[in-house]
């Protein structure tokens, strides 16, 4: 089981570490994580597109009660955010105080730890949100 989630992560390592998405060269339309079909098309003719790293929060809410393996970090704030690119992403928002946590908060996205699996070994890395 963990050599099947490792190599998974492993897969997934562009648009998951270097928020890496892509861009329908027809309708200009950004995706992330990347596409190999877009509504309508089964096969666009796509690019390799770097999202902007930054973004507004357009909607949020503080979780009190977290699932297992966040436990430790309630109570913590997660947002939709938009970014300049026209993406919206699901983010943890950090190094902040959850009240601040706004609608309109200017954010930028940072690499940092999401969590660890030590019965697979696995600690698991990706992008969260931090206050400008």
């Amino acid at each position: 089981m963990a050599d099947t989630l490792t190599a998974r992560v492993w897969r997934e390592q562009p648009q998951r570490y270097r928020m890496i998405g892509n861009k329908d060269k027809a309708t200009g339309k950004v995706y992330f994580p990347p596409r190999q079909a877009v509504p309508g098309n089964l096969n666009p003719e796509m690019e390799e597109f770097n999202l902007s790293g930054t973004g507004e929060v357009v909607a949020c809410t503080v979780i009190r009660v977290a699932p297992t393996p966040f436990t430790d970090l309630a109570p913590y704030g997660l947002a939709v955010i938009e970014t300049p690119d026209g993406v919206k992403l699901t983010a943890q928002i950090t190094d902040v105080p959850v009240e601040d946590v706004k609608i309109g908060l200017k954010v930028k996205f940072e690499f940092r730890r999401i969590f660890e699996d030590n019965d697979a070994s696995v600690i698991y890395y990706g992008y969260k949100a931090v206050p400008m």
